[in-house]
């Protein structure tokens, strides 16, 4: 599916220009053993804005976002991040482009070994090399604020609820300022106030640093509240794109049956 760039809207964020795409994909294809996930998947996300995947369980949303990455070789097809095809990048340049994008998995992936503070300290020394404690310091203080979590800087992950548990995975992923975001399944598990407040909070990233973000997600609040524009993945193959209103209001039986 393609759309038309000068039909673009945007409710919610900014777009700075656009046809600045920050990723590309054509006609990208991903099989595992003789089923085949994704079968030709064409989109645009571009810069500034939330675009969010809607898709039954298993329908290869998170494929997907994981051959953005590069975590996944697509079978076909070509996929640019940042004008950079993915599948053509070495070792190194992959580790370049991976700094630029932020990743919170569903868990929330934290080291249950380090407290809050150590897991921010994490990936600024490992990925970003940085020795000036003062300066590490004050990146993970200003973070944490940011998600509401400086209160818990020395606790323990089992020491978190589900919802702060998700904010420090969210903090983590900022702390490195990534441009483009990726969220898979940001709200899963959570009670209705606490998704709620995670919805908010991936909208108030987007203000804040500017991020262009993919946000797959079950959860249709999480879709009204962060979308400026969303993808309905159906049987390999996007078959619905627009508004979050305009797409629930699809005169599509299967396109609607997702909001029902």
């Amino acid at each position: 599916m393609r759309h038309k760039e000068s039909e673009i809207t945007v409710n919610k964020g900014q777009l700075s220009r656009k046809d600045e795409s920050v990723i590309r994909i054509r006609g990208l294809k991903k099989s595992f053993g003789k089923k085949e996930v994704l079968k030709n998947i064409n989109m645009d996300v571009y810069k500034g804005e939330n675009v969010v995947i809607l898709g039954q369980s298993g329908s290869g949303k998170s494929v997907i976002i994981q051959c953005i990455v590069g975590m996944l070789s697509p079978d076909a097809g070509d996929l640019k991040v940042f004008d950079q095809e993915v599948s053509a990048l070495g070792e190194t340049k992959l580790k370049e482009l991976r700094i630029r994008i932020g990743f919170l998995f569903q868990s929330g992936a934290l080291y249950d070994s380090m407290t809050v503070r150590e897991n921010m300290q994490f990936p600024l020394i490992r990925i970003l090399k940085m020795k000036d404690q003062n300066e590490i310091d004050q990146r993970v203080e200003e973070v944490l604020k940011s998600v509401g979590l400086y209160e818990s800087i020395d606790k323990m992950p089992s020491d978190l609820s589900g919802g702060m548990r998700k904010r420090a995975g969210l903090a983590r992923t900022l702390v490195v300022n990534p441009e483009l975001m990726l969220y898979d399944e940001p709200t899963t598990g959570l009670d209705p106030i606490t998704s709620r407040e995670i919805s908010n909070m991936v909208l108030e990233i987007q203000k804040k640093y500017k991020t262009t973000s993919i946000i797959i997600t079950h959860d249709m609040e999480c879709a009204s509240i962060t979308a400026d524009r969303v993808l309905v993945l159906n049987n390999g193959e996007f078959i619905a794109e627009g508004s979050f209103d305009e797409v629930k209001n699809s005169k599509d039986d299967l396109v609607s049956s997702f909001f029902k």
